[in-house]
């Protein structure tokens, strides 16, 4: 626990949360932000400030709660789509430094968008980039 994280005083119970599911190693609850109804925060419990600290069985138990969150968030409110937003870093957008997904249910027009601009760089390109990244493996 990182004293001066929200997620692990909301894990320890020492502020409040609207508490959706909960096991072990996770905790999922509302977004005191609501993008739209049912939108719900799935953090690891133990502290991680990004998807670079998760050990694999935190990054496992992390996306199988949010795929149940998911399919309740589904039953409960019938949106036509939903989205499952990370996010790491300042420049990602990321504004609280424990790991965490948005569970987010869509409607058309809801002013929600993740845009970004389409570079298609050439296949020689790809492979250079697929080898770089495949000999950190």
């Amino acid at each position: 626990m990182q004293p001066d994280c929200v997620f692990c005083k909301l894990v320890a119970r020492q502020i409040p949360a609207s508490i959706v599911f909960e096991d072990d190693a996770t905790l999922a609850f509302m977004d005191l932000g609501q993008v739209n109804p049912g939108h719900v925060l799935v953090a690891c419990k133990a502290h991680a400030a990004s998807v670079y600290e998760l050990d694999d069985a935190q990054a496992a138990a992390v996306f199988r709660t949010a795929a149940r969150v998911a399919r309740a968030v589904r039953a409960a409110f019938d949106p036509p789509g939903l989205s499952i937003y990370q996010a790491n870093g300042a420049p990602a957008g990321q504004t609280v430094l424990h790991f965490h997904l948005h569970v987010l249910p869509r409607h058309e027009g809801d002013g929600m968008q993740l845009v970004w601009p389409v570079k298609n760089p050439p296949r020689e390109q790809l492979e250079a980039y697929c080898a770089k990244i495949r000999a950190r493996f």
